[in-house]
């Protein structure tokens, strides 16, 4: 399960007693506009539990000249009040540079955090109106809005955010950028931007390879099994293709990684792989015999020295007979036959290679027995909080 462009986690998250959801619009035009935009997502999300995120629309200053101006909105759950919530978002304004001063109007700005529905509250008290009184008339709110909460009912107009954007009388042009806002959930892991992903086979690497790289913005590697000649004949022999195939993949490995570290495009600055090379060294003990092992690793050594490699290693820790259904359910043909003696081998060989691992990077040993976070977005969530609550513990 790969999350969509612009988040949604509402089913996710919003089953806490007296929880509010507040809709929240936040814009910039000066500096690093999507950086501001971004920091501002991340503090938010010590408010409450970041739910959706709209696409990030940009549009010309309106009322004065200035820098074009990136929109977004977004929602959180939370139990804050919505007066503390306005004095937070005011704290994280200022952080980036931005001090509201009286008769704000139209302006420059760092970085703009406001208000625009708290629930179906209706609030008018000092510095503070809910729902924002000029929401209806701005384009660049309710377009983003109407992507998350298109029947979001506006508690005074009684009409829907879908209604509204069709009525709205703003015609200034806005165009979506392709760069979205990363939800905060993965901001630490963005302090790295080479991770791999293991475990033994089927624990479910692939899938949350192109989950973290979609959130991210990076580039995937993902193991080219089914191009490998040598696969299905080692699955039928394994005697007599081991050798061919470790190799094989060594090379394919090696030949990937180097490909990589030379194509990080400007939209795509970090990459994660749902392998680290060093796994060629826990298949080759299992499958090589005694006189080809060392041969093998000697091989690797050479390789590997000129290779780039990760600075995060997540690790799924999934038990064999998991795995085995997990390899059932998709269907490989050539995998059919693995038993689960043969994943209990496998991880084995991983724990006893897991120092090896924690000597040349961070590594994020996670238990997954219990999680299905290929179906269950809550179990997703699971997964990440124990990542991130590790990379704390760092």
């Amino acid at each position: 399960m790969v999350f969509p462009q612009r988040y949604m986690f509402h089913n996710s998250f919003h089953h806490f007693c007296n929880m509010s959801i507040v809709y929240i619009s936040t814009g910039s035009n000066l500096g690093d506009r999507i950086a501001h935009l971004q920091h501002g997502l991340d503090a938010t999300a010590a408010i409450g539990h970041v739910l959706a995120i709209s696409s990030v629309v940009e549009t010309p200053a309106v009322g004065f000249e200035g820098n074009p101006f990136l929109n977004a909105c977004f929602t959180i759950d939370t139990r804050l009040a919505p007066a503390l919530i306005m004095q937070k978002l005011l704290d994280i304004e200022q952080s980036e540079g931005r001090s509201r001063t009286q008769g704000d109007g139209y302006q420059n700005r760092t970085l703009d955090l406001d208000i625009i529905f708290y629930e179906d509250f209706v609030l008018d008290i000092p510095n503070l109106m809910i729902p924002h009184p000029s929401m209806t008339q701005r384009r660049f709110v309710l377009q983003p809005l109407c992507e998350i909460a298109p029947n979001k009912q506006h508690p005074v107009h009684q009409k829907s955010v879908k209604a509204l954007l069709d009525e709205c009388a703003d015609n200034t042009p806005l165009s979506t950028l392709e760069e979205q806002l990363r939800h905060p959930i993965y901001a630490k892991l963005s302090a790295h931007t080479f991770i791999c992903v293991e475990g033994i086979i089927g624990c479910g690497k692939t899938t949350l390879t192109k989950i973290l790289a979609q959130n991210l913005g990076y580039k995937t590697i993902e193991e080219r099994f089914e191009e490998n000649p040598f696969l299905p004949k080692f699955y039928r022999n394994p005697k007599r293709y081991a050798f061919p195939l470790e190799l094989s993949f060594l090379a394919d490995r090696f030949n990937q990684i180097n490909e990589n570290s030379e194509q990080l495009d400007l939209f795509q600055s970090g990459t994660v792989a749902d392998y680290h090379m060093s796994k060629s060294l826990v298949f080759a003990q299992n499958t090589l015999n005694e006189d080809e092992y060392p041969l093998f690793q000697q091989l690797y050594s050479l390789m590997s020295k000129s290779a780039n490699q990760p600075t995060l290693c997540i690790f799924l820790r999934q038990t064999p007979q998991r795995s085995k259904t997990n390899i059932k359910k998709r269907g490989r043909s050539y995998e059919q036959n693995i038993g689960t003696d043969y994943l209990e081998k496998l991880a084995k060989g991983y724990d006893q290679h897991l120092p090896f691992l924690q000597k040349r990077m961070q590594v994020v040993s996670v238990d997954i027995s219990a999680l299905d976070f290929v179906l269950n977005l809550e179990d997703l969530i699971q997964l990440l909080k124990k990542i991130n609550l590790q990379l704390d513990e760092a």
